[in-house]
C-alpha cells in the first residue's frame, strides 16, 4: 500500500547511494511534494523571506529534483548578490539539463500556497522529512554492508553501523540556533548563578578530593582534561580513584577506556584501592593478601567491598588498540544508553592507535587524535579525563616538575586541551632526600592550564601500596 506523501526508493536523490532491489519489497521515501512546492512559491514571490530560511535548509533538504535544483539557484543568488527575483531564477533555471520545462515549474510554485505565512510550517515539514530520509539511508547502508559483507569484522561492522545512524540522528538543518542573542545567554548564565547560589547546582563535577575541587571547582562538561605524568608516578590510579568517587558520590556513569589494562586488572586495582578504608576496622588487608590467600575473616572483609562497587555505574572497555573513531563509537553507544553519562576516562593518549591511512607526521597525528577526543567531549557534553605520558627531556633537568613543553608528542596538545594537569612526585626522583623531609608518598597535582580556572597545585598522598590517593590536607 502506498503511503501518502512519499516516492519509492528507485526516485532517490543523486549521491544517496543505490539500496538492494528496494521497489522488490514496495518501500518508500519520506517526501512531501507540496511543502517543497510552497517554501519555493513563497521565495519567489517574497525573496525578502529568504532570511527566514537559508541559515535552516539546504538543496538536500529538497527530494524532488527540480525543486532540488531550482532552491540551488535561489541560495546561490541570495549568497553572491543578496537578490532573488523571478527572472534571475528563470534565466538560470533554463540553463539546467535536467529541466526541461523552467518556465511550466515556476508557475506551477507560484500558485502553490496561500500566504506567505505558510513559510515558516512547511520548512518544518521539508526539515522533518529530510531528517526521516536520512535515517532510512543509513538503514539502507547497514543493510547493504550486511547483506554483501563489504566489512567482515563484526566489531568494526557494529563500529561502523552505530556511526552511521549517529550521523543520521544527529540535528541538521537547526544553524539559527548557533546564533544566540547575549540577553538569552545571559539569562541562562543568571539562572545558573541562582541555582549555585541555592547550592542545587554544582559548577562542576567533584571528584572528591577536596584540594583539587577546590583548585578547579569541578571538571567541567565539554572540557578535555590532560592528566601527564611519567611512567609509575601514579596517573592511572589517580584516574581509577577519579572514577570510583565520581561514580560513588556523583551518582552517574563512568565510562573508563583503559588500552594498556584488561578488564580484570581494572577491577583488582579499584578492589585494592578500597581496602585501604579496612585499616580502620581492624587488620588490614595487603594487597599481597588479596592476590594470594585471604582467611575467613578477611574474605568476608572483602566481600563487603565487592558488595559495595558491584552498584557503582562504571563501564570498562579494555580493548587495546582503538582508534579515536572507534572510541567515538563506543561513547556514542553508551550516551545513547546512559544519557546522563557524567565522566570518560581514556588511558592512555599514546596508545591510541592513529587512522590507517594517516600518512602525517607522529606529532600531528597527535594533535588531530586530542581534537577529535576534545570534539567529543563536546558533542557528548561530558569531561573526558585523557592520560598522556611526559617526554625523557624533564629526566634531564634538575628542577623535574612537569611543564608543558614536557608533554610528549606536544604542539596541539596543550592547544587543544581545556585543561592541563601534571603529577610530581619527589620521592620518585629524590626518594632519600623525600625520607629525610618526610614528603615521601606526597604528589603535587600541578594544573598547569585550567580556561576556565586558575593554575595552581593541589598535595595529595600516594599509598602505593593500595593505589590509592587521600587528600594531604583533609588527612592532616
Amino acid at each position: 500500500m502506498a503511503i501518502e506523501g512519499a516516492v519509492p526508493l528507485s526516485r532517490r536523490a543523486p549521491g544517496q547511494g543505490a539500496a538492494v532491489a528496494p521497489e522488490a519489497r514496495g518501500s518508500f521515501v519520506p517526501f512531501d511534494p507540496d511543502a517543497e512546492r510552497r517554501v519555493l512559491g513563497i521565495l519567489l514571490k517574497y525573496p525578502d523571506k529568504a532570511d527566514l530560511v537559508m541559515d535552516r535548509l539546504r538543496a538536500a533538504h529538497f527530494y524532488d529534483r527540480v525543486h532540488r535544483a531550482i532552491y540551488r539557484i535561489i541560495e546561490e543568488l541570495y549568497h553572491s548578490t543578496g537578490r532573488i527575483s523571478f527572472t534571475q531564477v528563470f534565466n538560470r533555471l533554463r540553463k539546467e539539463p535536467d529541466v526541461p520545462d523552467p518556465e511550466g515549474a515556476l508557475l506551477e510554485l507560484t500558485d502553490s500556497f496561500g500566504t506567505a505565512a505558510e513559510l515558516e510550517p512547511a520548512v518544518d515539514v521539508l526539515l522533518d522529512k529530510q531528517a526521516r530520509r536520512r535515517i532510512l539511508e543509513a538503514a539502507q547502508r547497514i543493510e547493504q554492508m550486511i547483506l554483501f559483507e563489504t566489512t567482515p569484522s563484526l566489531t568494526d561492522c557494529q563500529s561502523q553501523a552505530q556511526q552511521w545512524m549517529f550521523e543520521a540522528t544527529s540535528e541538521e538543518g537547526a544553524l539559527e540556533e548557533d546564533i544566540k542573542p547575549l540577553r538569552d545567554v545571559l539569562a541562562r548564565c543568571y539562572f545558573n548563578l541562582v541555582e549555585r547560589s541555592e547550592g542545587k547546582r554544582n559548577p562542576g563535577l567533584n571528584v572528591s578530593f577536596p584540594s583539587i575541587d577546590g583548585l578547579t571547582t569541578g571538571f567541567k562538561k565539554k572540557d578535555l582534561i590532560i592528566l601527564a605524568a611519567r611512567p609509575s608516578m601514579g596517573k592511572t590510579a589517580l584516574a581509577l580513584n577519579f572514577a570510583v568517587h565520581v561514580a560513588r558520590y556523583e551518582r552517574v556513569p563512568v565510562l573508563i577506556f583503559s588500552l594498556e589494562m584488561d578488564d580484570e586488572q581494572i577491577g583488582d586495582r579499584i578492589v585494592i584501592s578500597e581496602l585501604f578504608r579496612l585499616q580502620e576496622g581492624g587488620s588490614p588487608i595487603t594487597s599481597f593478601e588479596y592476590n594470594t590467600r585471604l582467611d575467613p575473616g578477611k574474605f568476608a572483609r572483602t566481600q563487603s567491598i565487592f558488595n559495595e562497587l558491584h552498584e557503582l555505574p562504571i563501564l570498562v572497555v579494555d580493548r587495546r588498540g582503538l582508534t579515536a573513531a572507534d572510541i567515538r563509537a563506543k561513547a556514542r553507544r553508551v550516551k545513547a544508553t546512559h544519557k546522563d553519562l557524567g565522566l570518560i576516562v581514556i588511558d592512555y593518549l599514546q596508545l591510541i592507535r592513529p587512522p590507517s591511512e594517516a600518512n602525517k607526521n607522529w606529532a600531528l597525528v597527535v594533535g588531530d587524535i586530542v581534537r577529535e577526543l576534545r570534539d567529543l567531549a563536546g558533542e557528548l557534553d561530558v569531561p573526558i579525563i585523557l592520560l598522556s605520558q611526559l617526554n625523557r627531556g624533564v629526566e634531564a633537568r634538575d628542577n623535574k616538575r612537569p611543564v608543558m613543553s614536557d608533554l610528549r608528542d606536544s604542539g596541539n596538545i596543550e592547544e587543544f586541551a581545556d585543561v592541563v594537569m601534571f603529577l610530581y612526585r619527589d620521592d620518585y626522583y629524590h626518594p632519600d632526600k623525600a625520607k629525610e623531609k618526610g614528603t615521601e608518598g606526597v604528589v603535587e597535582v600541578i594544573v598547569a592550564k585550567q580556561r576556565r580556572g586558575p593554575t595552581g597545585v593541589a598535595r595529595l598522598r600516594f599509598i602505593r601500596e593500595y593505589t590509592r590517593f587521600v587528600d594531604l590536607e583533609e588527612q592532616e
